[in-house]
């Protein structure tokens, strides 16, 4: 890939937006540089110059041009690399239907669920039941399909990454349990198949080591 062409991902290793975009590039078969970002600490100059306003990972820089937020980074890929695993439908109103769930999942799911798990201790049952509400939700659109696009992982999954592998271990961590194969057996089917699947094994992070940032860095909220 020459220089022109050459794409590069400013990513945190823990964050599920930042896996996101390296998820699509990996399925499509793109090759990228991985650049990591320490955004905790000291912000490097090209993530302050490539995303200015956020100033967040991820960002995908291409042809010298900077694309943030991770959703539109997915939109951009699949306008530019048409080649193989589509991420949306061809379809107007599915594409449709697929921006909606995906940002009813950033929108409301994944906070929730954030929540739930690390809120403060007088917030925790309602944000329980707010959990549970929006999984039902998830639950009902999936239905009986292997993944929410059909036969293979498409936009709403990527979305979904953190329910799929993240929040598992945010549960294990803060000890709450909310989506649990008794409740949501479509949803935990669609966990295994989509954690499973060998594209998503080598971008997902190390269970051991999430798991020792969530209690490090939000075990002690759980009480507050």
């Amino acid at each position: 890939m020459n220089q022109e062409e050459q794409v590069q991902v400013l990513g945190l290793w823990g964050s599920p937006f930042s896996k996101r975009v390296e998820m699509v590039l990996k399925l499509k078969g793109i090759p990228y540089e991985y650049i990591e970002e320490d955004v905790y600490v000291q912000k490097s100059p090209m993530l302050l110059k490539s995303n200015p306003i956020h100033k967040k990972v991820p960002v995908l820089v291409h042809q010298g041009k900077s694309i943030a937020e991770s959703l539109v980074i997915i939109e951009y890929i699949e306008d530019t690399w048409k080649t193989s695993s589509p991420m949306l439908p061809h379809d107007p109103y599915e594409r449709s239907m697929a921006r909606f769930w995906a940002k009813y999942v950033d929108d409301k799911v994944m906070l929730t669920l954030w929540k739930a798990c690390w809120g403060r201790e007088s917030e925790r049952e309602k944000m329980v039941e707010e959990a549970h509400e929006g999984l039902n939700y998830l639950e009902e659109e999936l239905g009986d399909k292997q993944f929410f696009g059909g036969e293979t992982i498409g936009f709403v999954d990527i979305a979904a990454d953190f329910i799929a592998y993240w929040f598992g271990i945010a549960q294990e961590a803060s000890g709450v349990k909310i989506m649990t194969a008794e409740k949501f057996p479509k949803l935990q089917r669609w966990s295994n198949h989509f954690v499973g699947n060998s594209v998503i094994k080598e971008v997902l992070p190390p269970k051991e080591k999430l798991m020792a940032l969530f209690k490090a860095q939000f075990g002690n909220n759980a009480s507050n």
